[in-house]
């Protein structure tokens, strides 16, 4: 094919399906933790494709401005496919030459662009697509949304609307399935509104059913089924992988997951530390870990009644300094992992380390491009950490309303509106002319849909600072529904 100009072949690369024109931010993630978790799962994840983590490896290469290592991934990527996909290497192909071409066009190698576009374009002319550089496959839908997964919370809708899509094509197929499955089990664990979610168990039971000897989707159909309060038939699933299986990492976090929120400490630590062995840097590990030295010390604690004396002080002091070593751990690989943040944040003040909470709160909340969740959660935190440790209660009644205007509906909303309640009416015991609790109680009684209490309130408010617009624009809607 003839030379092709440098801004046509840009309008052409737009055209083609691969990591370069989906959209993924690298804001939305921890370049290095990503990339770290993808050789783990190279290394250490049989049941996942090698060749979708290639490509997704390429990307991220190219991500960190390592385009020669870019190059060097998709030569894996298409040694694979002519190992493993023989039968299908050029549509396989086509996700893979997408990313060459992006990679030759940022390198400025244009005659190797074009020769990669050109080999997407012989396969769409002889496949009979309809566009020129693009092809409807759903195995290019399945990775999408393997890739979109990847990339955290804000794209998880994203990519379950990418699986969805191949499942049309192929209702039965067994990858697409896990794919569609584990996704929907993340939708469910990161968007609770005060319930368990459950959309994830009848696709996780299909996934298994399609995949019965694979130990990574089963673990993950036994943590759905411990959050169905079915923790037995769960524990089944669990004894069994575990019987098949001496150290497969990915299967043993998740193994050990299922025993933590069983409240068998001792049992999650040992197929913790077990698979560390095997993946030393992973965030996920490190965190799992000290949420199950705070839950330890949190039992102590409740056996006390918050008095530990004696062996039981030196304990609860050793649990949380081992919490605290393994939340920082999981900060410093995973730059983004809010609830990693909260975590460490809440175990320093937990050992009255007032300032390193107060610096680890302020890195949660100057964190970017995290899903209203997680802002919605961090904003809660460092309420409840600004009540009870610092006493400033304006600070923590700020934090509370913004955590409830983040997100108005979770499974916080109860707690947040109590406190708010609570903390307001006291400070107004003191002070009836407190404009900022009476604001606040006024916000959340809207919320609750008390629409009179809510006028009374913001028009209370309003009468000490007769200029706020934000007091009269909630008046002007409260007494046009009333």
């Amino acid at each position: 094919m003839s030379e092709i100009p440098k801004d046509s072949l840009k309008a052409i690369l737009l055209e083609l399906e691969c990591h370069f024109t989906w959209n993924l931010l690298k804001e939305d993630i921890d370049l290095f933790d990503v990339e770290d978790t993808i050789g783990q799962q190279l290394e250490f994840l049989t049941t996942k494709s090698r060749l979708t983590l290639y490509n997704l490896l390429a990307y991220v290469k190219h991500l960190k401005g390592q385009n020669k290592d870019a190059v060097e991934c998709l030569k894996q990527a298409e040694e694979i496919i002519q190992r493993e996909h023989s039968d299908k290497e050029e549509v396989q192909s086509l996700v893979t030459w997408g990313n060459y071409a992006w990679v030759y066009y940022h390198m400025d190698q244009l005659k190797e662009a074009q020769k990669y576009i050109d080999k997407v374009g012989n396969v769409c002319k002889k496949l009979s697509s309809p566009s020129d550089y693009k092809l409807e496959r759903p195995e290019i839908d399945c990775e999408k949304g393997w890739a979109l997964l990847k990339f955290g919370g804000k794209y998880y809708q994203k990519a379950k609307a990418a699986f969805e899509k191949a499942l049309e094509a192929e209702p039965d197929n067994p990858e697409f399935n896990i794919g569609y499955a584990i996704t929907v089990y993340r939708l469910d664990d990161s968007d609770r509104e005060g319930s368990i979610k459950s959309f994830s168990l009848g696709p996780l039971q299909k996934a298994v059913t399609l995949n019965p000897d694979n130990s990574y989707i089963k673990v993950f159909l036994a943590l759905k089924l411990q959050d169905v309060h079915a923790e037995a038939e769960g524990e089944k699933y669990i004894e069994e992988i575990l019987d098949q299986i001496s150290s497969q990492p990915y299967v043993l976090r998740y193994a050990a997951k299922f025993y933590r929120r069983k409240n068998s400490w001792d049992k999650a630590l040992e197929l913790l530390k077990k698979a560390l062995e095997a993946t030393p840097t992973s965030s996920f590990l490190h965190h799992q870990m000290g949420l199950c030295y705070r839950a330890q010390m949190i039992q102590i604690k409740k056996a006390t009644r918050n008095r530990p004396k004696g062996k039981d002080k030196l304990k609860v002091d050793e649990l949380i300094t081992s919490a605290i070593f393994h939340f920082k751990e999981a900060v410093e690989r995973d730059s983004m992992f809010a609830f990693a943040y909260t975590d460490l944040a809440n175990m320093y003040a937990e050992g009255g380390q007032y300032s390193n909470a107060e610096d680890i709160f302020q890195k949660a909340l100057r964190l970017e491009n995290i899903t209203d969740d997680h802002k919605h959660q961090i904003h809660y935190h460092y309420g409840r950490f600004q009540e009870f440790h610092c006493k400033s209660e304006n600070t923590a009644i700020h934090h509370y309303l913004e955590a409830l205007k983040v997100k108005d509906r979770s499974s916080l909303r109860t707690k947040l509106t109590s406190a708010l309640k609570k903390l307001a009416s006291k400070r107004l015991a003191h002070n009836d002319s407190d404009v900022q609790s009476l604001s606040a109680l006024g916000f959340v009684y809207k919320l609750e849909g008390e629409k009179r209490q809510a006028a009374e309130y913001y028009e209370r408010a309003q009468k000490i600072d007769p200029e706020n617009a934000e007091f009269l624009t909630a008046l002007c809607e409260l007494r046009l529904s009333i």
